[in-house]
């Protein structure tokens, strides 16, 4: 896996943003991930089953990250240092801790909701 993608990213590929399917279509080869929260996200903002069922063909090729233990404490820990300096929100904790334990890059559109972590590169 290349890197893992924010879930505002992913949203932006159904949407047809055209320089994110690009991209995305260009790096799937080399392998992408998700949260399990982006994936969870994903299917809670689906209207319908019809809907539930398009994203779940769209990205059935990613690997999904479960949140382990160690996933859990780190994002336990990022939150407890910004929560309320930076407005951190559990699932970009778990989110961005979950790239950290991988140590890969996140995709992600949303730079301010991540950039004050450290250690954290983001796409």
């Amino acid at each position: 896996m290349i890197y893992l993608c924010d879930t505002c990213i992913l949203i932006d590929y159904l949407k047809g943003v055209v320089d994110i399917q690009q991209k995305l279509s260009k790096d799937r080869k080399q392998g992408l991930g998700m949260s399990s929260v982006t994936y969870m996200e994903l299917m809670v903002g689906a209207l319908n089953k019809r809907e539930a069922g398009i994203i779940k063909k769209a990205f059935s090729d990613f690997e999904i990250v479960e949140i382990s233990e160690a996933i859990s404490t780190r994002a336990r820990n990022l939150v407890e240092n910004y929560a309320k300096s930076h407005g951190l929100l559990i699932p970009d904790a778990l989110i961005a801790a979950s790239a950290l334990e991988l140590q890969i890059p996140l995709y992600t559109a949303n730079i301010r909701d991540f950039r004050f972590i450290p250690d954290l590169s983001l796409v």
